[in-house]
C-alpha cells in the first residue's frame, strides 16, 4: 500500500511539473520568469544603459574628458569634450546618467520597451535642439556642438531600430 501511495504521490508532482513547464512556455516575454533569461529587448535595453552609464561617468574623468578644468554647471562656458569630441557640462553628464536607467528598465520587458523606443524619439528630438539652437548662444544649455548632432542622431536612431527588433524578435517566439 505505501509503495502505490509513493507512485500516486510520484505521478501528480511529475504532472504539476508537466503543467508549470506549460504554463511557462506559454508566457509572452513580458512575463517571462528571470530564471528563463533576458529578452532580446532587455539585453538591448542593458546595453544602451550601460553605455550612457559609462559616457556619463567618462564626463567627469579628467583624462577622457578633455579640457576638464573648463567644466561647468550648464551652458556655453562648458569647453570639456568627452574624448576630445563631444563637448559636455554637469548637466549633460547628469543626462546621460539619467539614461542609464535603461539598466534597470532591462530588469522588464515593458520597460525595455518603453525605454529604447522612447529613448530613441527623445534623442532624435535632442538632435533637433542641437540643428535649431546657435552653439554659441546661451540657449545652448547642454551644451551641444555637431559631434554632438551626429550622435545623437546614430542614438536615437539605434534605439529605435533596437526597439523595433527587439519587439519583432518578441512576437516571433510568442
Amino acid at each position: 500500500m505505501s509503495y502505490q501511495f509513493q507512485g500516486q504521490t510520484l505521478a501528480k508532482k511529475q504532472q504539476s511539473q508537466r503543467g508549470r513547464r506549460s504554463q511557462n512556455e506559454s508566457r509572452t516575454p513580458a512575463t517571462r520568469e528571470p530564471r528563463e533569461g533576458r529578452s532580446l529587448m532587455q539585453v538591448l535595453a542593458g546595453v544602451f544603459g550601460l553605455s550612457f552609464l559609462l559616457a556619463g561617468v567618462g564626463g567627469f574623468i579628467p583624462g577622457i574628458t578633455s579640457n576638464y578644468d573648463e567644466l561647468s554647471l550648464f551652458g556655453t562656458d562648458s569647453n570639456a569634450e568627452l574624448l576630445g569630441l563631444f563637448r559636455v557640462s554637469v548637466l549633460h553628464n547628469i543626462v546621460h546618467l539619467l539614461f542609464a536607467v535603461g539598466l534597470l528598465a532591462a530588469a522588464r520587458f515593458s520597460w525595455s520597451k518603453l525605454y529604447l523606443l522612447g529613448g530613441g524619439v527623445g534623442y532624435l528630438g535632442v538632435l533637433l535642439y542641437g540643428l535649431i539652437v546657435d552653439h554659441d548662444s546661451e540657449a545652448n544649455l547642454l551644451p551641444v556642438n555637431h559631434a554632438d548632432n551626429f550622435l545623437h542622431l546614430g542614438l536615437g536612431s539605434a534605439m529605435i531600430v533596437a526597439g523595433v527588433v527587439g519587439l519583432a524578435a518578441a512576437r516571433r517566439s510568442t
